[in-house]
């Protein structure tokens, strides 16, 4: 495969460049200066409403006449809500402590060396992202905010949106005398500069973080030589235990499935325990049906619904991003786990009980990123955990795990005080 042209390999180092610069900058600002590049763009967002609604329409546009998917449309799609949403995200992101120089630990050695573990940035952050123009705000402001240079490069599909969006942004830092390279946007939907930033610019980035569909997080994941922030899949499942009120399941399967359909903690799978599947099946796959959810189930749901599809072998590990669902019924909880430990994808996971012993064993046994009881998978979101905002939910077992928030970006040093000591 050739690599990318000398314009767009020009393009690149010279964002890597001013990022890196950018970057030393931030690691002395204050928390004051960059609380108020936030108020700023906050303000900001909130005043240039207009001009950003009409740049995403304007993407919806050329989205639908390339017959895009509704869910995608929906991931895409701004309205006064989600603009208002961006701008309570950033005020959020202002309240957050700030991580930058906090002592993780201290402690003394018998020779008198005192040792800190500091929190520090780390440095510029490569965010590759599709379809959600509410990324650019989210990421651009959790990387200020933990003093971190960002370089965004958003999908085509949103490029109007990011774009109004990232004006908003280097307002807010020109306003706190932060330097605007401190958060660049791709300006180029060449998917060379994709590729470039994957594994030409070592000496700029840092850590990527890849936000979007299964092919666009495989490519990261197989070109990228930095390290990689991210997960493949959401696989989430729900798992209605024979200790479940059936109440409370109905509300939280329909929420956990139809809510936002296209997002990654949206319910994929429904298990239900063969103890309780006399009472519950039946009207669980029927609040889904009557919601407009296609149903794919094994024989058994398909005994108590003839609207139930038939789930095959790989219905179960689906990712549908839609109005669809598989339904299994298990023995018990622990073969829920066992379904889940195969077939899920570390992601999120919720248990309906009001059995504490189920409950637990669950919480305790299943490996995943997000393990909820009695609660919406639909939770599995960084502003939901406090954190104001995300820049997406990590399936990884190093570094970061679960919503990537301003605590995630960030890594720390030694610092060790002494007076003259010499090593024997």
């Amino acid at each position: 495969m050739s690599g990318p042209g000398p314009n767009i390999a020009g393009l690149m180092q010279g964002i890597g460049r001013e990022a890196r610069a950018a970057a030393r900058v931030l690691a002395l600002a204050s928390t004051e200066q960059k609380n108020r590049a936030l108020r700023e763009a906050a303000a900001a967002l909130r005043a240039q409403r207009l001009e950003i609604l009409a740049a995403n329409e304007r993407d919806m546009r050329e989205a639908a006449a390339q017959k895009t998917s509704d869910a995608l449309l929906d991931r895409l799609r701004l309205n006064d809500g989600r603009v208002d949403a961006m701008a309570r995200g950033l005020d959020d992101i202002e309240r957050i402590a700030d991580p930058i120089g906090r002592v993780l630990a201290q402690w003394s050695r018998p020779n008198g060396m005192v040792i800190q573990r500091v929190c520090v940035p780390l440095g510029v952050i490569g965010i590759i992202y599709e379809s959600r123009p509410n990324v650019t705000a989210d990421a651009g402001a959790l990387c200020l905010k933990s003093s971190n240079a960002v370089i965004l490069r958003g999908g085509s599909e949103s490029s109007a949106s990011s774009a109004a969006i990232h004006a908003a942004l280097s307002l807010g830092l020109e306003a706190a005398g932060l330097p605007r390279t401190c958060i660049q946007l791709v300006p180029t939907a060449d998917r060379a500069a994709v590729g470039h930033m994957l594994a030409e610019m070592r000496d700029s980035i840092d850590v990527i973080v890849p936000r979007g569909g299964k092919s666009l997080i495989a490519r990261v994941r197989q070109e990228a030589r930095v390290p990689v922030i991210g997960h493949l899949e959401g696989v989430c499942h729900v798992y209605v235990d024979r200790g479940a009120d059936l109440a409370m399941a109905k509300r939280i399967v329909l929420n956990a499935k139809m809510r936002r359909t296209g997002v990654c903690g949206s319910a994929e799978t429904l298990l239900v325990d063969r103890g309780c599947a006399a009472m519950h099946l039946a009207p669980l796959i029927k609040a889904l049906l009557d919601a407009g959810c296609e149903v794919r189930g094994d024989d058994a749901s398909a005994f108590v619904d003839a609207r139930v599809k038939p789930a095959t072998e790989q219905d179960w590990h689906a990712e549908y991003l839609d109005a669809i669902i598989a339904v299994r019924v298990v023995e018990d909880v622990d073969a829920a786990i066992a379904h889940i430990a195969r077939y899920g994808s570390q992601h999120t996971e919720c248990i309906v009980t009001d059995d504490p012993a189920a409950a637990q064993r669950f919480l305790s046994r299943v490996d995943s990123a997000i393990v909820l009881h009695n609660a919406s998978t639909q939770f599995a979101d960084g502003a939901e955990f406090g954190m104001g905002a995300e820049i997406g939910i990590s399936t990884d077992k190093f570094h970061a795990r679960g919503p990537v928030g301003v605590e995630q970006l960030t890594s720390y040093k030694y610092l060790i005080r002494g007076s003259g000591q010499i090593r024997d």
